[in-house]
């Protein structure tokens, strides 16, 4: 199994919900085990930088390039990109 751990920031506060809205579009892609977006709770002072975090399990290495393949992911880049600036990934085997 692939765990993949995405962290955003989203400089002005006025685009959080759009930001939200389209990342939300990859719970949609089939490609994921397990697909989960939320809200940062900035409990730790390292953390209020971000805002969102992605969480996703992938049965493997395909099925993660399959996941960023696929015209949802595309769809949400183009949404996001814009309207973020930090993006921190993480990709491990469970």
């Amino acid at each position: 199994m692939i765990r993949h751990v995405v962290f955003f920031s989203v400089p002005a506060a006025r685009d959080l919900d759009e930001v939200e809205a389209g990342l939300r579009l990859l719970e949609t892609n089939p490609h994921a085990d397990r697909l989960t977006i939320r809200r940062n709770l900035k409990r730790d002072s390292w953390s209020q930088e971000v805002d969102f975090v992605v969480y996703g399990e992938f049965a493997d290495e395909a099925a993660l390039a399959a996941y960023k393949a696929h015209p949802i992911y595309e769809e949400s880049i183009r949404r996001v990109r814009p309207l973020r600036d930090l993006r921190i990934a993480a990709d491990f085997e469970a």
